[in-house]
């Protein structure tokens, strides 16, 4: 009898034990976003898009397709979606054009793909995987990324396609903020102003049945951006990683992910100290706010456990386990 108790009690403790498993997890990015500044319409429009999108990616994964178009599912949800800072809602430059940028790396071989300052490709994530899987090259920038991706028969558009009431109103608040600036003014220290105009990159992050991991980024990058500026999201090491370890894709202030090569820096913390997903991902932040940045990133390892830490006010994010659960949250 009491050799049953203990069968029974070390059962119910492994069960009790058990981790949740993630196969998808996403973010729409990070800023201030807060409950107060968020009407229940707008609410309830970014957590649907933000679903649809796991749902899409998650259908790859059922179906037994790899994390790659897993990870492509997802983010191309969100960038047909004018809510986010990619695709079809990118933001304005300071000359009031669209550059977007986009990367995708898989674990399997080490494989990585990306283009930069494109302005015509409909869905950036998708050139970012030919680069990856039809050419010779990991990064591809403005009109030679554009002619490859009309070579591998992509959907091109008009430049006027990604243009949006509400990006160009914050373009041309941003301009009139700057206008009020020293013109030598190069301040790396952002205005309260200015701070939002910095965030809405989306990314995914996924895990296949053959225990692969992908990890993509997309970005329209900063409003007001001058001198055909590239931030960190089709960095291969800096906005999005993915080796045998975890996969990461970041979100927020870039040229802090750059200095610190933040995607990178978490999977060595995981590799090299032996620290959990959390553990890294939550320092890897700390090591950019102590710089003076603002973001997050999302990063799922090999186990299927996750990470979603950030230091502003909010994130969309959300997860989808193998059993097709969906947890999404905006706030902190």
């Amino acid at each position: 009898m009491k050799k049953l108790m203990l069968l029974v009690g070390l059962v119910g403790f492994t069960m009790t034990q058990a981790q949740t498993k993630y196969v998808l997890v996403l973010h729409g990015g990070a800023g201030t976003i807060t409950k107060a500044s968020m009407t229940p319409e707008k609410e309830a429009a970014y957590k649907a898009a933000l679903s649809q999108a796991l749902q899409a990616g998650y259908a790859q994964i059922k179906s037994g397709e790899t994390a790659v178009e897993a990870v492509a599912a997802a983010i191309e949800i969100l960038e047909n979606s004018p809510l986010f800072n990619a695709g079809k809602g990118a933001v304005f430059t300071a000359e009031g054009k669209n550059e977007l940028d986009a990367s995708i790396m898989y674990s399997k071989n080490l494989q990585a793909g990306a283009v930069a300052g494109v302005s015509t490709i409909k869905n950036p994530i998708k050139a970012a995987i030919a680069v990856m899987r039809y050419s010779p090259h990991v990064l591809l920038i403005g009109k030679g990324a554009e002619e490859f991706a009309s070579l591998q028969h992509l959907e091109l558009v008009p430049p006027e396609y990604f243009y949006t009431a509400e990006r160009y109103k914050s373009l041309q608040k941003f301009l009139k903020n700057e206008a009020n600036k020293k013109p030598t003014s190069f301040s790396s220290t952002p205005s309260a102003l200015e701070v939002d105009y910095k965030f809405g990159t989306v990314g995914a992050v996924a895990l296949d049945h053959a225990g692969n991991l992908a990890a993509g980024t997309s970005t329209g990058g900063m409003t007001g951006k001058k001198w055909n500026r590239v931030g960190d999201a089709p960095l291969i090491g800096s906005g999005t990683y993915a080796n045998s370890w975890v996969g990461v894709s970041a979100t927020g202030w870039g040229e802090f992910f750059i200095r610190t090569a933040a995607a990178r820096t978490l999977a060595a913390k995981m590799e090299y100290q032996g620290k959990d997903v959390k553990m890294a991902g939550q320092e890897v932040i700390q090591e950019i706010e102590k710089l003076g940045g603002d973001g997050g990133l999302i990063a799922l390892d090999k186990n299927g456990q996750v990470s979603t830490p950030f230091n502003t006010s909010g994130m969309y994010r959300g997860t989808i386990t193998d059993k097709g659960e969906i947890e999404v949250q905006i706030y902190r």
